[in-house]
């Protein structure tokens, strides 16, 4: 893949990570609870690829 792709892939992933980081503290922060264990799942959609690419996982509170 040329350089173009991979410094705007790498841009868009640190965005989603960026952000979705800020989210998930600010959220455990206003109703979580200490020690409880969430279970996380995040898609990433592009529709003129056809693709849909779902990760899950956990995230314990802190």
């Amino acid at each position: 893949m040329s350089d173009d792709f991979n410094m705007s892939m790498r841009k868009f992933l640190k965005q989603v990570g960026v952000t979705s980081q800020q989210a998930i503290e600010g959220a455990i922060r206003e109703k979580g609870e200490a020690g409880k264990t969430y279970a996380v799942r995040a898609t990433i959609t592009i529709e003129e690829l056809d693709l849909t690419h779902e990760v899950t996982g956990e995230i314990k509170g802190g």
